[in-house]
């Protein structure tokens, strides 16, 4: 039987938290994975990802195989995918941080430090914060407001506002989430937020885009 989820395992995500609360959210069989072809059979893919953008990409793209997989099973066949911190921030063109690293190029835009326009803001963006959903025509079912838990301090500066679905503010406006046909990303941490997350993750386990 074909595992219902992936939740791929590339040496950058808090795999243990993310494996829980999905369980939490009501998740019966997921395969903790960096196996390709468990992900070409899965139903539902989850991409973690805690770190620097450089370092999850070359996680990720060492595991022969995997990025071709998600591309295939993802992009082709167009399975329910989400991307959760760094995980959605490689859903870009690129990431610059420590230099410039090729993202998946799913959602174009790119991955840039946090601008300090105020001197009381501080890098990283860490804690609770509003989660704000933007008019959107895909994804949109998914995000409810309130309040999730951040950690970053390189954001997705998405090219298509379109593709955004939804904000929050730390002295300034930051994409909290990007959404597009099949694809969801959210740079806050849904395995640390709590009912607001565990309930995010439900509406995902049955989505059907």
């Amino acid at each position: 039987m074909a595992e219902a989820i992936a939740l791929i395992d590339y040496g950058a995500g808090n795999l243990h938290s993310v494996h829980n609360a999905l369980k939490a959210a009501g998740a019966e069989r997921i395969a903790v994975t960096a196996d390709p072809k468990v992900v070409r059979g899965a139903r539902r893919i989850v991409l973690p990802g805690v770190g620097a953008f450089g370092a999850c990409a070359a996680g990720l793209w060492g595991i022969p195989g995997m990025v071709e997989a998600l591309d295939e099973r993802v992009m082709v066949q167009g399975v329910p995918f989400l991307g959760i911190c760094v995980g959605m921030q490689l859903m870009a063109t690129r990431g610059l941080e420590h230099g410039e690293t090729a993202g998946l190029g799913w959602i174009p835009g790119e991955v840039r430090l946090i601008e300090r326009t105020d001197p009381a803001i501080k890098v990283p963006h860490m804690g609770w914060n509003d989660v704000a959903p933007t008019p959107h025509h895909d994804g949109a079912e998914l995000l409810e407001g309130g309040e999730a838990y951040f950690l970053h301090s390189y954001h997705f500066a998405a090219e298509n506002g379109r593709d955004v679905a939804a904000m929050t503010d730390h002295g300034g406006g930051l994409v909290a989430a990007v959404a597009r046909d099949n694809l969801l990303g959210v740079q806050f941490h849904p395995e640390k937020s709590q009912r607001y997350g565990l309930d995010l993750l439900a509406r995902f386990l049955t989505w059907q885009p």
